[in-house]
């Protein structure tokens, strides 16, 4: 960690320069001897990688920054925020550091946080921004997270992990096949604390993950704006069950319902075309649990087909996670090449056509507040022109 970086003219060269173009700064002589030109680059383009990610780190002051790589892989500040409500017990290790954001926030809730991160430069770094930041309870160890645990004699009430993918090709991948490895090492993450938290990417399929860990009271899939960021599995010591599943979303409001595992009730259906009432489209935290009968039966909706993922009620409910619509008028797909001056977005579910040829094919030009949507009910294929009341 190179500390002139925090001399005040470089602090207010990076500040001055971060529309600036990064590759012509990086390629051009550096105006401070003890600075790089690619020490500077890397800055300016970290830091505005954070401004809407970690804006509590954008604003202070003397925040130095690794590779912009990090930043990008880091927790934002909206999950980490949401992630400390979960925890247990007094004393937190997070053993896969990094950056160190979800320590920070972990240091809020706990009375100390051991923050573990191999990387000797990075556990720097977040050493130096965890003091400028106040958080004066968070140790940082330059070490391998889980060889401290195997050498310590130290319990914690929880021990939080976030595995690295080995092999990024492909789409499916398992635990296993992270570092570090939870799944062999889940033994010895349970002798040393009540809860373990393990953050994996949404690719990760929820039942392949049951059959890798074990003792898992809870699944949280997190999104924001109907980007599914993170899975948290929650695994307690000496659990015994089926885990919920809690789907949350990190918005202006936050939402969140709890679902089952095994979706095995039945749903009411949309049998009578409405005259009026609201379509309800799920965000993606909700379509990553595939509790699609449970959604309709917690929420008092009815399905409109089997394939449709998409709702009816007569009844605003604005508990529902994800998008609202009301209803203005109902067309069979055939009668919209009839009407003149359409004005929406077009949305599709569950019918044999793309968004985009619909659109150019029925000269539908766009407009904010009106939708759109081509679907199936049980009885064929519809179109409801609708006005969206509720955004993600």
């Amino acid at each position: 960690m190179n500390k002139n970086l925090l001399q005040k003219e470089v602090q207010a060269y990076i500040n001055s320069n971060l529309n600036a173009d990064v590759n012509k700064i990086a390629l051009s002589k550096s105006p401070f001897a003890e600075v790089s030109s690619a020490e500077l680059a890397n800055q300016i383009t970290a830091k505005k990688k954070s401004e809407k990610k970690l804006p509590t780190w954008f604003k202070q002051e003397n925040i130095i920054y690794p590779s912009s790589l990090s930043v990008e892989q880091t927790s934002s500040e909206d999950t980490a925020a949401y992630k400390k409500q979960l925890v247990k017990g007094s004393s937190l290790i997070d053993i896969t550091a990094g950056f160190g954001i979800d320590s920070f926030y972990f240091s809020h809730k706990v009375n100390e946080v051991y923050s573990c991160e191999i990387n000797p430069e990075l556990s720097a770094i977040s050493a130096h921004n965890a003091q400028i930041l106040g958080a004066c309870n968070i140790s940082c160890l330059a070490s391998d997270g889980l060889e401290y645990l195997s050498n310590s004699e130290k319990h914690f009430g929880t021990i939080y992990v976030d595995p690295a993918r080995r092999n990024t090709s492909g789409k499916v991948f398992k635990l296993a096949d992270c570092m570090p490895n939870v799944v062999e090492h889940l033994d010895l993450l349970l002798s040393k604390a009540g809860r373990v938290m393990i953050k994996t990417s949404p690719l990760l399929d929820l039942k392949a993950g049951l059959t890798e860990l074990t003792n898992v009271s809870a699944i949280h899939i997190i999104s924001v704006k109907n980007e599914c960021k993170e899975l948290l599995w929650v695994i307690d010591k000496g659990f015994i069950g089926e885990p919920k599943i809690v789907c949350v979303t990190l918005n202006t409001n936050i939402k969140q319902i709890e679902l089952p595992l095994q979706d095995d009730s039945n749903a009411s259906y949309l049998t009578v075309l409405p005259t009026e009432g609201y379509l309800y489209e799920p965000d993606v935290a909700l379509m990553k649990s595939g509790a699609f009968n449970a959604i309709a039966n917690q929420l008092a909706l009815k399905k409109l087909a089997k394939q449709s993922h998409l709702y009816f009620s007569e009844e605003f409910n604005g508990s529902f996670i994800g998008r609202i619509f009301e209803i203005t008028l109902i067309f069979a797909p055939n009668e919209l090449k009839k009407e003149k001056k359409l004005y929406g977005n077009v949305i599709v579910r569950n019918f044999p056509e793309k968004a985009e040829n619909l659109v150019k094919k029925l000269k539908i030009k766009p407009n904010k507040e009106t939708f759109y949507i081509f679907t199936q009910i049980q009885q064929g294929y519809i179109v409801f022109y609708t006005k969206i009341i509720q955004h993600y």
